[in-house]
């Protein structure tokens, strides 16, 4: 975990999403570090590669976990 980069609430990111979440309507996608990224909204983009702004990151004892929401025309 220490090798992990830091992200906060308000940064912008480049994320590709891979999968569904567990809540409706949530994307799944990951830092090359390995951190999962949840995207708001993100099940419509699965298998894009999208520009998402940091809505909050914790860490549970799992691992880093990020939430994100993905820009509306899903550029930088």
């Amino acid at each position: 975990n220490a090798v992990k980069s830091v992200v906060l609430p308000g940064e912008e990111l480049r994320v590709r999403v891979i999968q569904e979440g567990k809540e409706p309507n949530q994307g799944v996608a990951f830092l090359e570090d390995g951190t999962m990224v949840v995207v708001d909204n993100g099940k419509r983009l699965l298998g894009n590669e999208v520009s998402v702004t940091v809505t909050r990151a914790f860490q549970p004892a799992a691992g880093r976990m990020i939430f994100a929401a993905p820009h509306s025309d899903g550029s930088a």
